[in-house]
């Protein structure tokens, strides 16, 4: 029996509970009526049958001391009721462990909170890749979105870290991916441990958002064409990354000592790249007053060029982008700068 038929299942015994609950009342409340020939009114008839079957203990609101029959039918109604009680309180207690409930409502509030996201990312497979690029997106204030098969996995990670934002399912899936909001999402990362997923994953991102900007993890080097057909934007072999890291640390130990401490820093100091807004006005650098302790600008990209060290004077127009070494403060400040001379 799968799981959704046994849900099914038990909800229907709660339906069951639940009417012969109210047949009881209905049929004490009409059966005392009738023994007490209509001198009570049917309130007192049904309060009567509620505190019987609620064994509440009240006394007798209706005269039956010289009525057999009505009190026999009390023993009768009280049986009946705490049979159905007993019933019904079991019947929940199923309910609320076969349907998961405390589950469901966690995940419908989570979903709720992913639909408020813009300019999020989705990191599609939580494994010891993704968790590292979710913890890269966390320490610089970005938001993300975890999309894996693994239910033990994410609920694991889910109590490290409380606010984490996760979806259980096959990321390649259209709907999981419209449930991670992918019409606001700024990214996708496609970092699960399968080349054919990954390369699920691109396709299907493509499909429903192609403006969306997707990296790909690529175990095989053979399959970096492929997905970059698929529509990759950038594609990423950890073997061969790795293996250039590690050729750096020998010939460079100097430059990876800085970027390490660089990234271990209290400040959290990262290159970042800022682009210029579309509606942005031509305006030369040292209009902006690009002066804190919290970034340094190292160069300006156009759509062809590189410009290291930029002068002031250099003009700045919409479709640059600003590459600058700063804190995830910095990068905020840099973004409402630039916002500030279009409003």
């Amino acid at each position: 029996m799968t799981p959704s038929s046994q849900t099914s299942q038990v909800l229907r015994l709660l339906y069951w509970a639940l009417a012969t609950l109210l047949g009881v009342h209905v049929l004490g409340t009409v059966g005392y009526y009738l023994l007490m020939e209509g001198r009570y009114s049917w309130f007192d008839c049904f309060y009567m049958t509620f505190i019987t079957v609620a064994t509440i203990g009240f006394g007798e609101i209706l005269d039956m001391s010289n009525n057999q029959l009505a009190r026999a039918f009390t023993v009768l109604i009280g049986i009946l009721g705490a049979g159905t009680l007993s019933f019904l309180f079991s019947t929940v207690t199923v309910v609320l462990v076969e349907t998961d409930l405390n589950g469901s409502l966690r995940r419908k509030r989570m979903e709720k909170l992913i639909k408020k996201l813009s300019g999020h990312f989705i990191v599609c497979g939580y494994g010891r890749v993704g968790r590292n690029v979710g913890h890269e997106l966390a320490a610089t204030n970005r938001h993300y979105v975890a999309i894996d098969e693994r239910l033990e996995n994410l609920e694991l990670q889910k109590e490290k870290n409380p606010g984490l934002l996760y979806l259980h399912g096959d990321a390649s899936d259209d709907d999981m991916l419209l449930k991670a909001d992918l019409e606001d999402a700024h990214g996708v990362f496609a970092v699960t441990g399968d080349d054919s997923r990954n390369l699920m994953i691109i396709i299907t991102a493509k499909q429903l958002n192609p403006n969306v900007r997707v990296v790909a993890r690529c175990g095989e080097v053979r399959n970096i064409e492929k997905m970059r057909k698929a529509g990759a934007d950038s594609i990423v072999s950890p073997d061969f990354t790795g293996g250039m890291r590690i050729a750096s640390a020998m010939i460079r130990p100097n430059v990876v000592s800085f970027l390490d401490e660089m990234l271990k820093s209290e400040k959290r100091l990262r290159v970042e790249e800022i682009p210029v807004p579309e509606n942005f006005v031509p305006r030369p650098l040292s209009s902006l007053k690009l002066r804190s302790s919290d970034y340094i600008l190292l160069a300006v990209r156009d759509t062809t060029e590189w410009l290291f060290n930029p002068p002031m004077n250099h003009e700045l127009r919409a479709g640059h982008t600003i590459i600058a070494m700063t804190s995830p403060h910095g990068r905020i400040e840099l973004e409402e700068a630039l916002i500030k001379m279009i409003n």
